[in-house]
């Protein structure tokens, strides 16, 4: 009798087989003539708006969501191999190859002989592991180039925060948080005078410094600054949504900025109770 997580194993090869055998033919030569279109480079904005739309599933607790999600996920995972494995590049298998082989080496108090005490234990470990893997690719002791990486690879907000993690985690940081604050302060000046007197090109880059400072701030106060702007973006759009209900179906454009205002602080209180 085959035991009960086998035949669900096999059900999951099953339905990844299907998948890989629908992207294939998609991708036939008298498949979709959009899909033959993609490559690499245009189904990147596909892969990211689907990794965010999993996050807001998951963050939205709804199973049937979030399964619906995956999905759309794991096809763009299933789709970039099958445009590899076209170019002789990789395939399907090289990717889970590489992640299995990835995991294992990364838990060796789970595959080898390595004794860990605490959750904070794994942590350092796999640092320490990764950190001597890339150490390895690059040949070159340097923190650099993982901090290039987080600039290309992650949200803005999220890379900005890993670079001073990790920045900060070699010694290059300030002695106390007024540091920070100080620090702040210079760089909202300059960015004013850059607003005044310099061209959008260096408005941008001063706005730049101000935000990576911001997060710093965040980080020295152990705040999550992604997490809080979301928050304010979600209590923007309910506030708004307010102010829209207090309309009556007229256009905003009707009222005027003192209406508008008083709109908003009655749609802050509302939502506040």
């Amino acid at each position: 009798m085959t035991a009960p997580h086998s035949e669900t194993r096999q059900q999951s090869l099953d339905a990844l087989q299907r998948l890989m055998e629908v992207v294939a033919k998609l991708r036939s030569p008298d498949g979709c003539p959009w899909d033959l279109a993609q490559t690499p480079e245009t189904l990147i904005p596909y892969v990211l708006e689907e990794a965010y739309e999993v996050v807001d599933a998951i963050r939205q607790g709804e199973p049937e969501a979030i399964a619906d999600e995956l999905g759309d996920l794991l096809l763009q995972v299933v789709l970039q191999a099958q445009i590899a494995s076209e170019a002789a590049q990789f395939d399907l298998a090289t990717v889970a190859d590489h992640i299995s082989e990835k995991l294992i080496r990364r838990h060796p108090h789970v595959f080898g002989d390595v004794t860990v005490a605490s959750v904070d234990e794994v942590h350092q470990n796999w640092e320490q592991i990764k950190a001597a893997e890339e150490a390895a690719k690059t040949q070159v002791q340097t923190l650099s180039p993982r901090l290039s990486r987080y600039g290309r690879s992650l949200p803005p907000i999220t890379a900005a925060l890993k670079i001073s993690q990790k920045a900060a985690s070699v010694g290059f940081e300030w002695e106390d948080v007024e540091g920070v604050w100080e620090k702040f302060q210079e760089e909202l000046g300059e960015f004013r005078l850059a607003i005044e007197e310099e061209t959008q090109a260096r408005q941008q880059e001063e706005l730049g410094d101000l935000l990576f400072t911001i997060v710093n701030l965040a980080r020295w106060y152990g705040l999550d600054p992604d997490a809080a702007l979301r928050g304010t973006n979600q209590r923007f759009v309910e506030r708004f949504s307010q102010v829209e209900a207090l309309s009556e179906g007229r256009s905003l454009t009707d009222y005027s900025s003192e209406e508008l205002e008083a709109f908003w602080r009655r749609a802050k209180a509302k939502l506040k109770k």
